[in-house]
């Protein structure tokens, strides 16, 4: 990664932690507790690589720095709040995360339900106040965001993913589990980056989803690489879960080596999609190096 992606990156990564700070309510405002949980799960950690795709489409086109706020810090409440759902007992079961107690160990199981519940919500009412666009793509962007959030993106895959532990799935099956439970919400952040800017022909969207695509299961082919391979202190979640609960895995279906270079060649698809921006799309390029050759 060049000096410059890198200082690009941290620059957005601090800006959306403060963003996302200021879109919260206050720990010390009632109901005090359930505020304060919902900081602990959303501020002080990840990589926020949905931010950084919102941030990087939105330079293709534009957007004005207030809008990509917002839309950026919608789409992290809608990821964290899934993660904090998905280390409750009743799902993964998890007690690590981002190298610190999930919140339902930091808290209690009851908080942590009432923590994804409110930061869903959270995500909406952030986005709905982006004053600057027009009404009509601000609709378009909310009904995005829920579609990529729901039963038919994030929420149907991880239903798929609970009800295939145990089960021998296909490579197909597989790829359509991980393009809702994880590629639903990343496409949405590239998409919804775009349309900060303006509203897109049929031939931008069509290269964006393409390239989306390709993330999106580049994404998941490196989890589950790093899942098999690295530790929980590096990862910040506990290592190996994937196959100690059994859950079908790019590792367990293709092997060790040929899921790496399943995940260069999604890299590679990537930057194929990107050809039709030229240079203004050399952050999102970077993003998806980024993306498969991250180690943690």
């Amino acid at each position: 990664m060049s000096g410059a992606f890198d200082d690009w990156m941290k620059t957005v990564q601090a800006a959306s932690e403060n963003d996302l700070s200021g879109f919260l309510p206050a720990a010390t405002a009632v109901p005090t507790k359930l505020h304060a949980a919902m900081r602990y799960a959303l501020l002080g950690g990840g990589k926020r690589v949905r931010p950084l795709l919102v941030y990087a489409a939105g330079a293709l086109f534009g957007a004005d720095a207030a809008t990509l706020s917002r839309a950026a810090a919608a789409v992290e409440m809608i990821h964290a709040y899934s993660l904090v759902h998905d280390d409750m007992p009743c799902m993964d079961d998890d007690e690590l995360r981002r190298g610190k107690p999930t919140v339902h160990v930091a808290y209690d199981e009851a908080t942590a339900l009432l923590v994804g519940d409110a930061l869903q919500s959270q995500a909406f009412l952030v986005l709905s106040e982006a004053a600057s666009v027009p009404a009509a793509r601000l609709v378009a962007m909310l009904r995005l965001l829920a579609h990529a959030s729901g039963s038919a993106g994030m929420c149907g895959g991880q239903a798929i993913d609970l009800d295939s532990v145990g089960l021998s799935l296909t490579l197909e099956q597989l790829e359509q589990m991980h393009q809702l439970k994880t590629g639903a919400l990343l496409r949405a952040s590239v998409v919804l980056g775009a349309l900060a800017g303006k509203d897109l022909d049929d031939n931008e969207l069509a290269a964006l989803n393409v390239y989306a695509r390709a993330i999106g299961l580049a994404f998941q082919v490196v989890d589950d690489v790093l899942d098999a391979t690295a530790d929980s202190a590096t990862l910040g979640k506990t290592a190996g879960k994937d196959a100690a609960d059994n859950k079908p895995t790019y590792v367990s279906i293709l092997g060790l080596e040929p899921s790496r270079a399943l995940a260069e060649k999604l890299r590679l698809d990537a930057h194929a999609a990107l050809a039709p921006f030229g240079e203004k799309a050399l952050r999102l390029r970077e993003l998806a190096d980024l993306i498969v050759q991250r180690k943690a």
